[in-house]
């Protein structure tokens, strides 16, 4: 199955978005934790996240790139 270099950059910024929210969502709830240890690992597990949603937005940028022929022309 191919997928096109269009449908990789949407599903890209589709994913980048999702993992966006879920790290937002783990530094906003590490305010209200009050046990270091789970403060810790809520900071890892956001962390990660956003980590997963800097790769997705790196590779649909690399998409984009291909769609609008900045590596050279399709073959």
């Amino acid at each position: 199955m191919k997928i096109s270099a269009v449908v990789s950059m949407w599903m890209c910024a589709v994913f980048a978005l999702v993992c966006f929210s879920v790290a937002g969502q783990g530094f906003m709830a590490v305010s209200d934790m009050v046990d270091p240890v789970q403060r810790n690992d809520s900071l890892g597990f956001a962390g990660f996240w956003t980590f997963l949603g800097v790769v997705a937005s790196v590779f649909g940028v690399l998409s984009w790139m291909i769609k609008e022929g900045k590596f050279g022309e399709a073959e």
